[in-house]
């Protein structure tokens, strides 16, 4: 099992990067030059909806980017309105403008017509299903994980707590 699961994680890694490519080649041809493939998948996951900077990096998967930077990019170029919220001036909410609703409507356009394509190979409805159902639940095993996880780092006084932050002779209680 443990291989496969290491195989697993290596195709979602590589998936990611396709898809960020297509994202790349569909910008390319529409001739948007002032947003880039990360920065277009950031608007089309905020789509309607007004949402905060920290919700916009919990819903989606920007590896190795600065969101703040990203949306930052995407309001100097026209595609977001920023606006800090009343009652956290520390909170910024984003939605998208007329700019960006219609890259927003390209890209699922981009999405539809894979979808198109997709009905034309032998992958079917139930095979994408079956894929999303196995996805979701990896999904919510990572979540489970990460929170115990993260419960171990945070309570010190815990059996199992995890002491790779501090050094070896400080979790045996000598000076540093």
């Amino acid at each position: 099992m443990a291989n496969d699961y290491v195989q697993l994680i290596s195709l979602i890694e590589r998936l990611h990067r396709h898809l960020l490519e297509l994202v790349k080649l569909e910008l390319e041809g529409l001739g948007a030059r002032d947003i880039n493939n990360v920065q277009a998948l950031m608007l089309f996951n905020i789509s309607h909806a007004e949402m905060t900077v920290g919700e916009l990096t919990l819903r989606g998967c920007y590896l190795g980017t600065n969101v703040s930077y990203n949306v930052k990019k995407m309001v100097d170029n026209g595609y977001l309105d920023a606006e800090r919220s009343a009652h956290d001036l520390r909170s910024i909410r984003v939605k998208l403008t007329n700019k960006g609703h219609s890259l927003r409507d390209r890209l699922a356009g981009m999405y539809s017509r894979h979808s198109d394509m997709l009905a034309e190979t032998n992958l079917t409805e139930a095979d994408l299903q079956g894929a999303l159902g196995v996805l979701e639940r990896l999904e919510r095993f990572w979540t489970m994980a990460n929170y115990r996880l993260d419960r171990r780092v945070q309570d010190p006084f815990a059996e199992n707590a995890v002491r790779q932050h501090r050094p070896a002779s400080a979790q045996r209680g000598g000076k540093l």
